[in-house]
């Protein structure tokens, strides 16, 4: 008996522990939204086209009328906006089947775009909010200086009082458009949700908001077998997540419809805006006034906070460079990596399996293919050795006259997973 009793005690004890921690992340969650004065909102495209393949006024109306309060009120916001592709398609009246082709998705993104613009244009001229066109390709985010320039230029549109509304150029950049092979370089973005989170860490914004057609991150698919059977039973949203934990990511499921992302690039995206330092939420566009309720602190979707921050060229390293070079390393040199903090030196280079020029971000694997790390190359691959001449052994032959160099600098190197 007395041994239950002090069971059921420190049961009783755990629970009112995490009672405590889900209410100071409630309050934590609250105050940060609250106080958040540079944000950046993401739209996709079942909220922005109508079934008839048009542009949606009854969704997207209340969604600029809370930016457009928000600006007044002296927050700067910046949208992303998916749809051009969609809105490209109605306009010309083409079946779905036909976006398979890439170039008929370019050329209805090149139709859609101007349509989308002129929409927004005319919906926020309501409120009299002037508007900024800013098309990204992959390379704004590869490249440190264009990254860099990236920010100043959106900033410098901030400041003048206007919206800048963000989309890929998916006229001339194929890299949201088609499918990657999980065996070529890691590109920088694939969908609008990362995109967002890019930007987000681009400019060091305080929030980001990911609005979807689902209610947030469900404990499980919000389409499946329960919610259909009525039984619901662990079903129902997560209201706050402080770390994304294995089961958490296992939640995400496959592409929306009529979008290309889905819950899991949204979690990827929420991920990036935690290790900025900033805060997600992921809600419901369908609702009405999401976002003036999101920034008034009250509980709605999914909200992701974290009390870790990862520094400005570190981030992009991390998140926004395109991976152009793969490097594996012996395991001592992963151990002088991961454990001493160390520089990678090229007597540590086993083998170079892609190519890559000086000043290129580099993955660094271990013998057993185990990405561990990403940093900046201080040299180009044919500085290091000859990867078209392989040993017996398979290993790439490295220049005896360069062993001890150091190829990627410990203030270049970004370990993948740590706490930054």
């Amino acid at each position: 008996m007395r041994r239950r009793l002090f069971v059921r005690g420190l049961l009783r004890e755990v629970e009112r522990h995490v009672v405590e921690i889900d209410e100071r992340l409630a309050l934590e969650r609250e105050r940060r939204l609250r106080a958040a004065r540079r944000v950046v909102i993401k739209v996709g495209t079942s909220t922005v086209t109508g079934p008839d393949g048009g542009f949606s006024i009854e969704r997207v109306e209340p969604i600029a009328r809370s930016i457009s309060e928000l600006m007044k009120a002296g927050r700067q916001v910046v949208l992303v906006s998916s749809g051009a592709v969609g809105l490209g398609r109605g306009c010309l009246g083409l079946h779905p089947s036909r976006l398979r082709e890439l170039a008929t998705k370019q050329a209805c993104a090149a139709v859609g775009q101007s349509l989308l613009m002129a929409s927004y244009r005319q919906l926020f001229s309501m409120w009299g909010i002037g508007v900024a066109q800013v098309l990204l390709t992959e390379e704004d985010f590869a490249n440190w200086r264009r990254y860099a320039n990236l920010k100043r230029t959106i900033e410098k549109v901030l400041g003048f009082g206007v919206l800048p509304i963000v989309n890929e150029n998916d006229t001339v950049s194929t890299a949201e458009l088609e499918s990657v092979d999980p065996g070529t370089r890691v590109i920088a973005f694939s969908d609008n949700d990362r995109l967002a989170a890019l930007v987000m860490s681009g400019l060091d914004a305080d929030a980001l908001v990911l609005l979807t057609n689902v209610d947030g991150l469900h404990r499980e698919n919000p389409h499946g077998k329960s919610a259909r059977s009525g039984k619901s039973e662990g079903f129902g949203v997560i209201p706050v997540v402080s770390e994304l934990t294995r089961e958490l990511r296992a939640l995400g499921a496959g592409p929306s419809s009529g979008g290309r992302g889905g819950m899991r690039t949204k979690i990827e995206s929420a991920e990036i805006a935690m290790q900025c330092g900033g805060i997600a939420v992921i809600a419901n566009a369908q609702h009405p006034e999401t976002v003036t309720r999101i920034f008034s602190g009250e509980a709605i979707g999914t909200t992701f906070v974290s009390a870790t921050r990862m520094r400005g060229k570190r981030r992009w390293i991390a998140f926004a460079a395109s991976v152009q070079g793969r490097i594996v390393v012996d395991a001592g040199a992963c151990r002088a990596v991961t454990e001493a903090k160390a520089s990678l030196l090229v007597s540590g280079v086993v083998r170079i399996e892609s190519p890559f020029e000086t000043k290129d971000v580099v993955s660094l694997v271990d013998c057993e293919g185990h990405e561990f790390a990403r940093g900046i190359a201080r040299c180009a691959s044919r500085e290091v050795g000859s990867t078209g001449k392989k040993r017996s052994s398979g290993f790439a032959r490295v220049r005896t006259s360069t062993t001890g160099h150091v190829l990627v600098s410990r203030d270049d190197i970004v370990m993948l997973g740590e706490e930054r």
